[in-house]
């Protein structure tokens, strides 16, 4: 078996019932630990994202700074961290969103990025695409150009591609 023809799947394992009942949690852990198929997926990552040529990523927390620190370092590009209230030093810029559940608030520090940057957004998992839409709204807002988006993971059947304006790369779909 070549590196082309590993089925990533094979290494994420779901967790019916998580966080709350009816959610198929879909865990990465079992992926990064095992160092091969981890190698893997940053090079599919990096393959993905490179003709992009850009300047930074801009990583949504938690999980997306799993993804998007080795594919800084890959790229040889910036990355900043879009965090929830209270979690960044200094001035900050914010963006409030409404979720299924309720609302929610990204931040970025206010320097991290300057105006006509490219810029990739990262994060773990493409569900709803509401995350994603806001993360994208808060880089505009502080001038970057949003040049698209990445994930390992997307759930096509909640259509969050849909929701954004950007090309979005992933490397494994599931339809549930």
């Amino acid at each position: 078996m070549t590196t082309s023809t590993i089925d990533l799947k094979q290494y994420i394992r779901g967790i019916p019932d998580f966080p709350k009942p009816g959610i198929l949690f879909y865990d990465i852990s079992t992926l990064m630990r095992n160092a091969d198929a981890w190698q893997i997926a940053m090079g599919r990552l990096t393959a993905a994202v490179a003709p992009w040529s850009v300047d930074m990523l801009a990583a949504i927390e938690s999980r997306g700074f799993l993804t998007a620190a080795p594919l800084a370092s890959r790229l040889g590009c910036g990355l900043v961290m879009l965090r929830k209230p209270g979690k960044l030093p200094g001035q900050t810029v914010s963006y409030d969103y409404d979720l299924e559940y309720g609302q929610d608030s990204l931040h970025i520090q206010a320097d991290a990025i300057m105006p006509g940057q490219r810029v990739v957004v990262m994060d773990d998992l493409l569900a709803t695409g509401g995350t994603l839409a806001a993360s994208i709204a808060l880089l505009r807002k502080v001038g970057a150009e949003v040049v698209g988006a990445a994930t390992l993971i997307e759930i096509r059947s909640l259509g969050g591609r849909d929701r954004l304006d950007v090309p979005v790369k992933t490397l494994v779909t599931y339809d549930d």
